[in-house]
């Protein structure tokens, strides 16, 4: 099943230097790929950015997705990525059929080259770009999925399934609710109720059947802040119909500091409600 983790795009608004900004990111990164999230969105929380403008925490985050082997090509330079050196390696796990990442692993591409033989050329990070047949219309700099069965002799194919790790997206909290496969919609909040052994279990299962989705407020300004509701009311917004949350719900009850930053709110969220 699903899970998605939505973060606001002022995510990082009291970071004191772009530095500290990116790094936060990266825990934030870390995260997502530690707890398997599919999907890390990033929701408009517009004119409560910062400093660093509304694209910055989504072009970081996407950057942090990126595989380290495609990180140049894709990206080149770009002022949010001044000091994409402190992120911290995801380390994302291989999705293998063999336990090799050699043999039947996946792996994202880059597609350099379309040919008129219906062969494309992508870049996946081996030694040099390789020569796929397609059957599909591609295009340069496109981003690919390959399944690499063999690398002596070089042994591969463009298939339709996501690759290792997570996506990162745009998009408002009322379209991530309103998802076919959003399954249990929860908001992370002080102010919601309490993470309790006994809340777990059910919430745990419901999880397993249907998919979760879990929203994430920012520093000093929290989901009723943002939302401007309070915990339990629907989601206002003027443009788009309402949006309800299942459950609020506060993952640490017992907090032993004033603040919890959001990254180390996402731990500690995420790691119970991802329990089998």
């Amino acid at each position: 099943m699903t899970l998605s983790v939505l973060v606001p795009s002022s995510l990082t608004r009291e970071a004191e230097d772009k530095r500290e900004a990116t790094r936060k990111l990266g825990y934030v990164a870390r995260a997502a790929v530690v707890f398997r999230a599919d999907r890390l969105v990033v929701f408009p929380d517009r004119g409560s950015e910062g400093r660093f403008g509304d694209g910055f925490v989504g072009t970081v985050l996407e950057y942090a997705a990126t595989p380290p082997y495609l990180r140049k090509e894709a990206w080149g330079r770009r002022d949010e990525l001044e000091y994409a050196g402190v992120l911290p390696p995801l380390h994302v796990a291989s999705q293998t059929g063999s336990g090799s990442d050699g043999s039947g692993s996946l792996r994202q591409g880059i597609v350099t080259e379309v040919g008129p033989d219906g062969r494309v050329r992508v870049n996946c990070g081996l030694q040099h770009p390789i020569s796929l047949p397609s059957d599909g219309e591609y295009a340069e700099g496109e981003r690919v999925t390959i399944r690499v069965s063999s690398r002596r002799p070089v042994r591969a194919k463009i298939v339709d399934e996501p690759p290792p790790g997570f996506a990162v997206e745009r998009a408002t909290i009322t379209e991530a609710l309103t998802r076919a496969d959003a399954g249990v919609r929860i908001a992370a909040s002080r102010h919601g109720e309490a993470l309790s052994v006994d809340r777990l279990g059910p919430l745990t299962e419901r999880r397993a059947e249907q998919g979760m989705t879990v929203v994430f407020g920012a520093p000093e300004r929290g989901l009723p802040e943002i939302l401007d509701c309070q915990p339990g009311e629907e989601t206002p917004n003027d443009d788009e119909p309402p949006a309800r949350f299942d459950l609020w719900l506060n993952t640490v009850p017992n907090q032993g500091s004033e603040v919890v930053r959001t990254e180390e709110a996402m731990f500690a969220t995420l790691a119970p409600l991802t329990l089998e």
